[in-house]
């Protein structure tokens, strides 16, 4: 009737688990695993570094795909196209909708599992559908944006927006008022704290 959502390999399920001990271990055993910055986060692909991680990264996230299409997917138009490993945004968001998935999973009630219906999921497919659209029905089509891409890349245009950046950074830089003149410079008496009287009066400027 329904299969079960894929687990992942050893390597990934240790990558899970080293998360869940970074936030919920003690002093000593968030220390042993040593800087927290470079723990991998499969949600964030590019932060699996390892080769056998990365690997089994890419095995878990085929088999969420092809679970989604099975499990999910009625319709056509709500289809993963088979090319979604080089469509970066879709590399992307399903890491994300995959790592929910299996989150919603492990929680003791239905209301994370509620959310990941309501929310995750449709609104996945909605941005699959606007941003994929029918490109790729018929097989993987050559990215449309490359050329604007590229424009984007060129030295003239990078060379235009670093303009626009340093323009910028002038308005934050702190206008200083020059120094008055020693002749200008408010000149100070000296007062009898007791009485209040002036002992030395300024010398008219």
């Amino acid at each position: 009737m329904t299969r079960p959502f894929p687990e992942g390999g050893s390597m990934l399920r240790l990558a899970y688990r080293e998360l869940t001990i970074a936030a919920n271990g003690d002093a000593e055993q968030v220390k042993a695993l040593g800087p927290l910055n470079m723990l991998p986060r499969p949600w964030d692909p590019p932060t699996c570094r390892r080769p056998e991680l990365r690997e089994q990264l890419w095995e878990w996230l085929e088999e969420v795909v092809n679970w989604l299409n099975r499990e999910y997917v009625w319709d056509v138009a709500g289809m993963i196209p088979t090319c979604w490993p080089s469509h970066p945004h879709l590399v992307h968001e399903i890491a994300v909708l995959a790592d929910q998935r299996r989150r919603a999973g492990l929680a003791l009630n239905s209301d994370a599992m509620e959310e990941w219906h309501r929310y995750a999921l449709p609104a996945f497919t909605d941005r699959l559908r606007n941003r994929a659209k029918d490109h790729c029905e018929d097989g993987h089509q050559t990215w449309p944006g490359r050329s604007r891409y590229a424009r984007q890349m060129s030295d003239q245009s990078a060379h235009t927006r670093e303009q626009v950046y340093a323009a910028d950074v002038l308005t934050t830089a702190t206008v200083r008022k020059p120094e008055p003149a020693a002749a200008e410079r408010a000149r100070l008496a000296a007062v009898d704290l007791g009485t209040g009287e002036i002992l030395d009066e300024p010398e008219p400027r």
